[in-house]
């Protein structure tokens, strides 16, 4: 059933199935192939959604985030991708990228993330509240897709 209370993140799990759909007959070389004029790859661009909402959601909101802090560090904003991400790695990071949504829907009606810390983000958003991170997300997710899009049609 659709989240009604936050209609944002039923749109997150939406975008997450398109990036799925975008990368599903793609291979481990295509995933990790960095382009020349590129400073990532596609499977970064997948795995910093993921490390970008738990950053966003869960540790901005003082809670302990669904993947390894490492794995936020590794993604995060600025970051290029230091080595080859296996086979095994990208198939776990392409489950996490549903995980990670569906508990955010269940995490958002159980009123995690009531003790936000506000901030302002790299595009001068103030981002105030987890109601704030819920709406800017898709727009961080399109991005994303489209990079995918683009770097896709160069490997």
């Amino acid at each position: 059933m659709p989240n009604e209370s936050f209609p944002q993140a039923t749109t997150l799990k939406k975008l997450r199935f398109a990036v799925l759909k975008t990368v599903e007959q793609l291979t481990t070389e295509q995933l990790n192939k960095v382009p020349d004029g590129f400073n990532n790859n596609i499977i970064w661009n997948i795995a910093h959604l993921i490390a970008s909402q738990q950053n966003l959601c869960y540790v901005k909101a003082g809670q302990d985030p669904l993947v390894p802090q490492g794995f936020i560090q590794a993604y995060k904003p600025g970051t290029k991708p230091e080595q080859q991400v296996s086979a095994r790695d990208i198939e776990f990071i392409k489950s996490l990228l549903v995980n990670t949504a569906e508990q955010l829907e269940a995490d958002l009606e159980d009123h995690k993330f009531d003790n936000y810390t506000p901030w302002v983000n790299g595009m001068g958003l103030e981002l105030n509240n987890i109601n704030d991170i819920i709406s800017y997300l898709p727009l961080h997710e399109g991005i994303h897709l489209g990079y995918i899009l683009a770097l896709k049609r160069l490997i």
